[in-house]
């Protein structure tokens, strides 16, 4: 056990008021999201819906995917850091238990299901971050000042500071999960429905017609016999044999049983809208074009990606520098991961900005991450350029 564990604040019950519960308080106790259409959705009902579950761990992940960097500002000029211990934190392990990776998946599914959005203790020693621990749901909690907005933080029972929590908020004070709830909830309707519909139970077969009235018993010997002759296993292809003047009428689907995929496939555009996400970035390629397949995954990092990627930041840099540095270092996650085009495209745009004098050779040789080489420093055009003297060189 690290020495600096021993500074953790022990952990206790959570107090938090039962007047006016919020979602992560409603998920511990297992209770359900109200939905207008009056279909209870518990969270776990939410998240086994496809489109949910692939949202959130599209987006997630994707966030987690980033290169970390921490940069320290010199006047205008910002330069990156390779030696700084928050780096540790934010490129290996955040604990004993927790990779980077991890923590920053787990803070950003928090902030999408849970309206007190995506929460984790820094643990300090002698006021530098050793740990960043990222607690189950209600048991680092807040609450809020009514006219000032400011957060006052505890864990378990125990009061802790602000500056010691990276607390990353859902916009508009509800996360996606609780604001598309209607939405969820109809797609949790759709799928128990075709559930029913396709093992039989939502609609029957048919019907049998009797012209004149029967007894009660006759009705059950008559339904009892049908069923074991034609609803068995083995009864595919046999005769039907009818008596008394009974016919037999087949119930087909309505159109609104037909358009049933279309209503399916509506929903899931509703749900990928909740979350800001692109139809073609979740599989739903019936708008997608060879055209507009890559604006939309641009559209995915400007839209969806970067509003919680700068919030993350803001985050980050709040809670994990000291006194002395906030201000000075900042946290920034690498977009170009997310916008980097094919090896050809890349190779054109890099030669046009060397001949340009945009770039030098050496600073278009780490974009595609190789060394640099001598003499790559000069900025020159080499489309223009004078070749290398060849006097004296024996032919």
């Amino acid at each position: 056990m690290k020495i600096w564990s021993l500074f953790r604040p022990a952990s206790a019950p959570d107090k938090k008021s039962l007047a006016v519960p919020d979602v992560a308080l409603m998920s511990i106790l297992g209770a359900n999201l109200s939905t207008g259409n009056g279909i209870p959705v518990s969270i776990m009902d939410a998240l086994r819906v496809p489109v949910v579950a692939n949202c959130i761990q599209l987006i997630s992940e994707a966030v987690a995917s980033l290169d970390v960097h921490v940069t320290y500002r010199d006047g205008a000029d910002e330069i990156e850091v390779t030696d700084h211990p928050v780096l540790s934190l934010l490129r290996g392990e955040a604990n004993d238990w927790t990779s980077s990776f991890e923590l920053i998946r787990s803070i950003m599914v928090d902030a999408m299901v849970s309206d007190q959005g995506g929460m984790a203790w820094v643990n300090r020693v002698n006021g530098r971050p050793q740990e960043v621990i990222s607690y189950r749901q209600g048991t680092l909690t807040f609450e809020t000042d009514l006219d000032t907005g400011e957060r006052k933080y505890s864990l378990g029972n125990r009061r802790i500071a602000g500056r010691d929590v990276i607390h990353l908020m859902p916009p508009l004070q509800h996360s996606p999960l609780t604001l598309a709830r209607d939405a969820i909830g109809i797609a949790v309707a759709l799928d128990r429905h075709a559930a029913r519909l396709f093992t039989r139970g939502a609609k029957p077969g048919g019907a049998l017609k009797f012209p004149k009235g029967m007894a009660e018993d006759a009705v059950k010997k008559i339904r009892e016999s049908w069923r074991a002759t034609h609803e068995s296993e083995d009864s595919s292809g046999r005769t039907v044999i009818l008596y008394d003047g009974a016919e037999f009428e087949a119930i087909t689907l309505n159109s609104t049983d037909a358009q049933f995929l279309e209503n399916r496939k509506f929903q899931v555009a509703e749900i990928a809208r909740a979350f800001n996400v692109p139809g073609p970035m979740i599989g739903d390629l019936s708008q997608a074009t060879w055209s507009n397949s890559e604006q939309k995954g641009r559209e995915f990092l400007s839209y969806t990606l970067e509003p919680w990627l700068r919030g993350l930041e803001s985050a980050l840099n709040r809670a994990l520098f000291t006194d002395d540095e906030r201000g000075r270092y900042r946290v920034r996650f690498d977009r170009d991961d997310l916008t980097r085009a094919d090896l050809s495209t890349r190779a054109t745009v890099i030669n046009s900005l060397i001949a340009s004098q945009t770039l030098n050779p050496n600073e278009g040789r780490s974009w595609l991450g190789l060394p640099p080489r001598e003499g790559g420093d000069a900025f020159l055009n080499p489309n223009i350029s004078a070749a290398p003297s060849t006097e004296g060189i024996p032919k």
